[in-house]
């Protein structure tokens, strides 16, 4: 097996296990390998200690201070700025409009620009963002209440305005 990672007994491709580990970073101070072994094991995803560390390599994991004096892992934060740099030149580039209906937030974007939009959010990791949908068009973004999305909706505003 290439990846050394199974969920409910099939092959779990390195970008899915990925998306579990930043998930995992957001809700969790994970400071040892082998607890992303066990928290992803507690989600039925089997992997190794070296496979993490080839993930870990690759995501470009940071050690930081933790609250507590220790220290855990994250997300570089040049990743998180570089982000945040293509998402505003795109939201300037392509924004519309900004809706919000209960826990949704509907950005209408110029035609094409939908997907990169759902993707440089997805990337931004707002802990209060719950998934994404892109269309041609438009980027659905649901949130876990209402007052997030109508946050994220301040977020893109003042985005696209400074």
């Amino acid at each position: 097996m290439s990846n050394g990672s199974r969920a409910g007994g099939t092959l779990m491709k390195k970008q899915e296990r990925q998306r579990y580990i930043r998930e995992l970073l957001k809700a969790n101070n994970i400071d040892k390998q082998e607890d992303f072994v066990i928290l992803l094991k507690k989600e039925g995803i089997t992997v190794t200690q070296a496979t993490i560390s080839r993930d870990i390599k690759e995501m470009q994991l940071i050690k930081v201070p933790a609250t507590d004096g220790t220290y855990s892992y994250n997300l570089p934060v040049q990743k998180q700025l570089n982000t945040e740099k293509k998402l505003t030149k795109t939201l300037k580039d392509a924004f519309i409009s900004t809706d919000v209906q209960n826990e949704m937030c509907l950005i209408k974007v110029t035609p094409g620009s939908g997907p990169a939009i759902v993707s440089l959010i997805e990337q931004m990791n707002y802990s209060f963002v719950f998934g994404t949908l892109g269309g041609d068009g438009s980027a659905l973004i649901i949130c876990h209440s209402n007052k997030d999305a109508l946050k994220l909706s301040r977020i893109i505003n003042e985005i696209v305005i400074e």
